[in-house]
């Protein structure tokens, strides 16, 4: 009965927590981000203000932070901005497509015709621009929020730090201090495992459009760099946008389907054996672990959630390795080095 009761308890708080997660989202998302940035940050805040004051250094932090994420946002720009321009002006050629695929269709009984005018319509229009420009607001939002966090964070790292000393709960103390440590060292090289193979992804994808002579190689590779950032989602996107244009490239659909193809060979290529390899132990978490990560955070804080969800569960495994009563949960879901929390 004891146990039953536990287990039912933590269900119980379990579902009551994932519930404030989502629906508290404006506010714990932001936090996780700013939280994530401080990890990756601190180390410089914290070497420039051993030799000037503090507030000055925390101004020279925030610019580098800021003017990075605006220089990766900026590649991202630039190069859907001129694919854009250039999937626009080949409209007539997917027109064409189109009305060919809707002849074949309809040649087969499938009418698709009637599905475009009752779900495709100026309203559906309307409430499309609509959502994006809502998305595009929240998101400038919670990065403004998100920056606060950090500033503020960045100023109260030592003071938390004495403060977690303090406590009388030595072990709570050891606890919080180790495992905050090693989550941030695990931030930092997951962020440079990920930078790595983004950069690998993305001349590998440049190179593959040039040799084909798909327009725009050097785009491609800037997009696949910068959307390798986001898992699952982001090499997606970067196979599906190169394939759209290459409809109108080539004359066949062989190799239309072949350039999708070894797209997703050079995404699982890296993904699946360069990475791990590369990444080493510190990246040993169950395939089960880190795609339920995925999906559980995107369902919860969208698209911010598929970025954040791996290195959570990086967070949650290596306070875990910090305490034997829930060292089992390592040794379940993570990988050799998790047990030994000193070995970064």
């Amino acid at each position: 009965m004891g146990f039953g009761l536990k287990t039912t308890t933590g269900l119980i708080a379990a579902v009551l927590v994932t519930a404030a997660l989502a629906q508290l989202s404006k506010v714990f998302a932001p936090l996780a981000a700013a939280l994530f940035i401080i990890a990756i940050v601190w180390p410089v805040q914290k070497w420039l203000q051993s030799w000037m004051p503090r507030l000055i250094a925390l101004a020279i932090t925030v610019v580098a932070t800021v003017a990075v994420c605006l220089g990766v946002a900026s590649l991202a720009a630039w190069g859907f901005g001129r694919v854009g321009r250039s999937l626009i002006n080949d409209l007539p050629r997917y027109q064409a497509l189109y009305s060919a695929v809707v002849t074949w269709l309809d040649g087969h009984g499938i009418s698709v015709a009637g599905l475009w005018a009752e779900h495709f319509n100026v309203g559906w229009l309307l409430r499309a621009t609509q959502q994006v420009t809502t998305r595009v607001n929240t998101t400038l939002t919670f990065w403004v929020i998100a920056l606060v966090y950090v500033m503020l964070g960045l100023l109260e790292v030592e003071n938390i730090r004495r403060n977690v000393e303090r406590l009388e709960n030595k072990t709570a103390a050891r606890v919080l201090l180790d495992g905050s440590a090693a989550t941030a060292a695990k931030f930092r090289r997951y962020l440079l495992v990920r930078t790595k193979m983004s950069a690998i992804t993305g001349l590998l994808v440049g190179a593959f459009a040039w040799v084909t002579g798909l327009p725009f190689a050097l785009e491609w590779g800037v997009i696949a760099f910068v959307l390798n950032y986001i898992p699952f989602i982001g090499p997606f996107v970067a196979t599906l946008f190169p394939t759209l244009l290459a409809m109108t490239q080539f004359e066949s659909w062989p190799a239309v389907l072949g350039v999708f193809v070894c797209l997703n060979i050079i995404q699982f290529a890296v993904g699946s054996y360069i990475e791990p390899r590369v990444a080493g132990s510190m990246l040993s978490i169950s395939p089960v672990v880190v795609l339920f990560a995925i999906f559980f955070w995107t369902f919860l804080w969208g698209l911010f959630g598929t970025f954040i969800g791996v290195p959570i569960a990086l967070a949650i495994l290596t306070f875990c390795a910090t305490h034997p009563s829930s060292r089992w949960v390592v040794d379940l879901f993570g990988g050799p080095d998790q047990t030994k929390p000193g070995k970064l």
